[in-house]
């Protein structure tokens, strides 16, 4: 195998059944999935029997894809029969603000792909820890964004983010 083709291999987008096995341009289609069948729970508009036919549906209009059993489709995660709800949006708001803090970083330390392919990773972890770690919950989420980036939580840095890292990739333009 060539390197091109062990890159490609392991940089595969597509749709998937599973969270945890999803890659970074459908992952967040499959946190989205779960909030919003949290949302009609909550909201009384779906009902617990109901969830299979709801999942199903949303996985297929979402990803194109429908399991074939429930254990790969509405009780594959454990977060709900152990009454964790509205924890999944936190893994898709990660995914943006790491997006956002990186473009950031970059403005302050230059190229950061070349500082890791160097095993750089001392001005990394300074600049992480200055400009967030050390502020803990002293602010919220949107006062550090600014404080950051200089605006508030802009989901346009990971379209940017997947765009750089795939675009080339598949050879594909938007």
């Amino acid at each position: 195998m060539s390197l091109d083709e062990f890159h490609f291999a392991i940089n595969a987008v597509e749709p998937s059944l599973i969270r945890v096995e999803a890659d970074e341009v459908t992952y967040n289609l499959h946190v989205i999935v779960r909030y919003e069948i949290e949302k009609a729970l909550f909201a009384g508009n779906a009902k617990v029997e109901d969830l299979p036919e709801i999942w199903n549906g949303k996985m297929k209009e979402y990803l194109g894809v429908v399991p074939q059993c429930n254990a790969d489709g509405v009780l594959q995660d454990i977060h709900w029969s152990l009454g964790s709800f509205g924890y999944f949006p936190t893994y898709l708001l990660g995914n943006l603000y790491a997006a956002q803090w990186t473009h950031a970083m970059q403005k302050e330390l230059g190229d950061i792909k070349d500082l890791i392919q160097k095993g750089e990773f001392a001005p990394i972890k300074k600049w992480l820890n200055e400009n967030i770690h050390r502020h803990g919950r002293r602010y919220t989420t949107d006062e550090l964004a600014v404080r950051v980036s200089g605006e508030t939580l802009n989901p346009v840095y990971f379209a940017e983010y997947l765009k750089d890292r795939f675009q080339g990739l598949y050879n594909v333009t938007w």
